[in-house]
């Protein structure tokens, strides 16, 4: 079994690529929901999401996130009403939102839900979110306390962020099948994701740090920074605002004594020695990933690294 700590699109596009290397069926995703929020009474999973449509083949493209050629004629009209819907939810996606609230409202898990919505999108990957507590991300910024996505999608994260907080993580446990996943592993790869607010918020949860710490198997992070900068979202001005070098070395820093090997693109070749010093074992190669090739490349290269 091959788990992936994931978040984002950049994780969910690696994803796509490790299951075009490996069996779909030898991948677990253990995804963050510390960006989950209720809107309109609809419990939605932003990750989780992103994971399934992308693995399912449904994913906009473009976008890396919603679903392909869908319409919002639901906001258009909640607009005509007066409302101001900052979260841009497609028609289509609605169901699942919708599928997932009255589930969970009924009393199943989420953990039981996501397996429920993987298997009916096809998805032979076992998608796993985080918890199945609420735990959310709260970001605090020189304006105040902002809900994480009210500072990343209302006010396009251009606010400078001075520190996190995961409400709700420490009163939350890995569900039993992450790590039921974790124990299991033959290898464990923490995606391209952020590392504050993505793969942060997992780390958050007490019972992972400790299981991937302790774990007797490869265990390689790969950087979401390229020549100093992010290649979607704000993680180089995180790591600069909350004091870290803005850098794949920053991040690599981030993860010293969890990984034993550390993913850098070719662009940062320079920074394998200092990574090295770390105690991780540097791998140089080409993470940008413009198409499933090289998705694909980048995930092919992983797994022969940990094999």
């Amino acid at each position: 079994m091959f788990v992936t700590l994931a978040g984002g699109v950049g994780a969910a596009r690696f994803l796509a690529g490790l299951t075009a290397v490996v069996p779909p069926e030898a991948v677990a995703a253990i995804v963050n929901t510390g960006d989950d929020l209720e809107l309109y009474g609809l419990a939605i999973s932003p990750d989780l999401d992103t994971v399934l449509y992308t693995l399912s083949g449904r994913v906009d493209p473009e976008r890396g996130w919603g679903l392909a050629g869908d319409t919002t004629h639901v906001l258009e009209a909640l607009a005509a009403l007066g409302e101001q819907p900052f979260f841009r939810l497609g028609d289509r996606d609605l169901a699942t939102h919708l599928f997932r609230t009255a589930r969970l409202r009924s009393g199943q898990t989420l953990t039981e839900v996501t397996a429920l919505l993987a298997g009916r999108l096809g998805v032979r990957s076992q998608v796993l979110p985080m918890a199945n507590e609420p735990v959310r991300t709260r970001v605090i910024t020189p304006e105040g306390e902002l809900a994480f996505q009210e500072y990343f999608v209302a006010r396009g994260h251009r606010d400078d962020v001075l520190a996190l907080r995961f409400v709700g993580a420490e009163a939350a446990r890995p569900p039993p099948e992450a790590l039921a996943a974790l124990a299991a592993a033959r290898a464990i790869i923490i995606a391209p994701s952020n590392p504050f607010v993505s793969i942060g918020a997992i780390l958050a949860v007490p019972g992972y740090r400790e299981a991937i710490a302790t774990a007797r198997v490869p265990r390689v992070a790969i950087s979401p920074i390229v020549g100093g900068q992010a290649l979607k979202g704000p993680a180089d001005r995180m790591l600069r605002t909350l004091g870290h070098e803005p850098s794949a070395l920053g991040v690599a820093r981030l993860y010293r004594s969890l990984v034993d090997c550390f993913v850098l693109d070719t662009l940062d070749a320079e920074l394998a020695s200092a990574v090295a010093a770390l105690g991780m074992q540097p791998l140089v190669t080409n993470t940008i990933m413009r198409g499933p090739a090289e998705r694909a490349a980048l995930a092919r290269v992983v797994v022969e690294a940990v094999q």
